[in-house]
C-alpha cells in the first residue's frame, strides 16, 4: 500500500469511527475462511461493519474521536466490529460467536458512546434483552398503577354487591 491509499483507508476509518455508536475489537487469530465468512453473514445481517485492520492505521484513525482508549487493545490481529445503529445486537453477535469458537476469536475489548469496554462489559450488554422487550416491560410497568386503581375502584362496588347479596340470603332464610 502507498502513502496515499494508507491516508484515504485512515480518512475514511476516521469517518466510520466518529459515526459509529458502538466499535468492538476481536482478536481473530486462527478463524478459518468458513467461520469468517459466517461470521461476516450474521453481523451483515445486524447492520454491523466487519473489517480487518493494521493496528498502525486503526491507531492514526482513532485520533481525535472518542474511540481513542481503544489503543491498549492495538496489538495482534486486531478485526473491527461497527455498529451505528444497535450496538446490543452487536455485542450479541460478537459473544456467541466468540462463546461458540472457545479460543479462536476473542474479543478485546470496545467503546460504547464514548466510553471504554471491556469483555466483561461486553458480555453484559450482550445478555440484555431485545430493545422490544425493554419497551414491553417498561409499558407493563407504567400500566400497572393505573391497572392496579382501576381494579381497587370496581372491587369498592363489587363488595357492596356482595354484602347486599349477602343480607338478601340472610332475610331469605329467616
Amino acid at each position: 500500500m502507498n502513502k496515499e491509499s494508507k491516508q484515504q483507508v485512515v480518512a475514511e476509518l476516521h469517518d466510520k469511527l466518529v459515526r459509529a455508536k458502538a466499535v468492538f475489537l476481536a482478536d481473530f487469530r486462527g478463524l478459518n475462511v468458513e467461520k469468517a465468512t459466517h461470521l461476516r453473514n450474521e453481523l451483515r445481517k445486524s447492520d454491523i461493519e466487519y473489517k480487518v485492520v493494521k493496528n498502525t492505521l486503526l491507531e492514526l484513525a482513532s485520533r481525535d474521536t472518542d474511540k481513542g482508549s481503544l489503543v491498549e487493545h492495538f496489538t495482534g490481529p486486531t478485526a473491527i466490529a461497527l455498529s451505528y445503529t444497535d450496538p446490543v445486537a452487536a455485542a450479541k453477535v460478537l459473544s456467541k460467536f466468540a462463546k461458540d469458537q472457545n479460543a479462536v476469536f476473542k474479543l478485546k475489548g470496545g467503546v460504547l458512546t464514548g466510553k471504554p469496554m471491556s469483555v466483561a462489559d461486553i458480555q453484559a450488554l450482550a445478555d440484555l434483552p431485545s430493545r422490544e422487550v425493554l419497551l414491553a416491560r417498561m409499558l407493563g410497568s407504567m400500566q400497572a398503577p393505573t391497572s392496579n386503581f382501576v381494579r381497587v375502584l370496581a372491587a369498592v362496588p363489587g363488595g357492596f354487591v356482595r354484602v347486599l347479596d349477602a343480607i338478601r340470603e340472610q332475610k331469605e332464610g329467616l
